[in-house]
């Protein structure tokens, strides 16, 4: 059994990947991204569903959600710099458009009706975490520290620079056993280069993942545009080549109303948490703000 994506098997239409309850294996996550054609809109109907929609690499993305509207300034790609987003309610009528360039919908299945809202690059927080070779730039999009106008979705950028490791110690959210915690995680990739705005074919990396009981216990190569989903199990780490930075989109949602981004760590590695106390962080990090990629850091 595998959860892996690679891409281009998610593609369904016009849109590059979709990712549904009805097709995934659980009950609440969703994710979809879609190329932007000059003077040919993307509409999508959020019946039951609450979305977060992010520019990947599009500019001045026309967003309409029933009576409200919003020109998102978005950016030429993920590691050049964090975007601004809408959060487009329950129920939503919606419109997209642009001349160009990659969006990202992300989705969770809710109950109640909240606001529409626009959140600016400059409001986005990102946070550098870990040390060492373990140091990764988390830029929480809609999470419930960053933003509570939200029922179940929880939405985050990762960039794990060349040579380093992401989703370390290995974690999970599963409800099962003594974790507690419940929520079901989408793992949307691009693998970039030192020179580029944003992802890159030849780009590699590594994903590992395994569950308590041992169904699964898996390690892939990742490419660009790879989709890993993950119901259940330890997911950990995510290995970026020291020649290919590495960005994941991450997507969340369970059954709790109260938001939550807790995990539980596999107990034979939290350790390493304690070590970062001697490590200095990544100087290459923070990799990206609201203003762009660090002016140090351009080639």
């Amino acid at each position: 059994m595998t959860w892996f994506r690679p891409a281009g098997s998610l593609k369904e239409g016009d849109a590059d990947v979709v990712v549904t309850p009805d097709t995934a294996p659980w009950t609440y996550s969703g994710l979809r991204v879609w190329p932007l054609t000059p003077g040919k809109p993307v509409t999508v109907e959020l019946s039951d569903e609450e979305g977060v929609l992010v520019p990947l690499s599009a500019r001045d993305v026309e967003v309409v959600a029933d009576g409200d509207s919003v020109t998102l300034a978005g950016r030429s790609g993920v590691f050049d710099a964090v975007s601004d987003w809408a959060y487009l309610p329950l129920g939503s009528q919606v419109t997209i458009s642009g001349s160009g360039g990659d969006v990202a919908l992300c989705t969770a299945r809710a109950t109640e009706r909240l606001p529409f809202a626009h959140v600016s690059a400059e409001d986005v927080p990102v946070e550098v975490r870990g040390a060492g070779r373990s140091t990764r730039q988390v830029t929480n999009i809609a999470t419930p520290g960053s933003f509570e106008g939200a029922q179940k979705i929880n939405v985050c950028e990762v960039i794990t620079p060349g040579g380093n490791w992401s989703s370390w110690p290995p974690h999970r959210h599963d409800g099962i056993a003594e974790c507690t915690v419940t929520n079901e995680e989408i793992y949307y990739f691009q693998i970039g280069r030192e020179d580029r705005p944003h992802g890159d074919p030849s780009g590699q990396g590594l994903f590992h993942v395994y569950t308590v009981g041992g169904d699964v216990d898996e390690t892939v190569t990742l490419h660009d545009g790879d989709v890993y989903l993950v119901p259940q199990g330890y997911h950990g780490p995510t290995v970026a080549p020291p020649e290919y930075p590495m960005y994941f989109l991450n997507v969340l949602a369970g059954p709790a109303d109260d938001r939550t981004m807790a995990f539980c760590d596999d107990p034979e590695h939290h350790w390493i948490r304690e070590s970062w106390a001697d490590q200095e962080p990544d100087p290459r990090l923070p990799w990206t703000t609201a203003a762009g990629r660090r002016k140090e850091d351009r080639p």
